[in-house]
């Protein structure tokens, strides 16, 4: 699995921390900033375009609070984007949303959370732990995709 990851001068830092952390996972890691200092809506469509050509998998945007990053990535075709700001939100993101990409504040979490909630998030399948609502949260995801189609028309 390869992420892209991307972040504004305010998340640099954060940026490295996972950046490490998910090397020594063995996961294929793509700085989407290339080692500029960006805006986060550069930064952030960087990475989505990336994501949306299939040279990466999965994203993590880093910003101030997550918010601005999340609103940008939103906005790419193919891309569900959450802004994350605990453990057990970034796992439900991917069990509820199957969100690809998290957004998350270096100004709101630490790094040692952080590297919790990427975790969390790479390792909790789609519907995990939501077997009974499986066939609900499958159709809102599809009709959610439908949503966004018939609003970018």
């Amino acid at each position: 699995m390869s992420i892209v990851i991307g972040a504004d001068p305010f998340a640099v830092k954060l940026k490295q921390a996972i950046i490490t952390h998910l090397k020594q996972k063995g996961m294929e890691v793509i700085d989407a900033d290339s080692g500029e200092e960006l805006p986060y809506y550069e930064s952030a469509q960087r990475a989505c375009r990336l994501i949306r050509d299939g040279k990466a998998d999965r994203g993590i945007l880093l910003c101030g609070t997550g918010m601005g990053m999340s609103i940008v990535a939103n906005k790419f075709e193919g891309i569900t984007a959450a802004c994350v700001e605990s453990v057990f939100t970034a796992g439900m993101c991917s069990a509820i949303n199957n969100a690809n990409v998290i957004t998350m504040g270096a100004m709101v979490v630490g790094e040692f959370m952080a590297l919790q909630m990427v975790d969390a998030w790479l390792n909790t399948e789609f519907t995990a732990g939501l077997e009974q609502y499986a066939d609900f949260l499958r159709n809102a995801v599809a009709r959610v995709g439908e949503i966004d189609k018939d609003n970018r028309k």
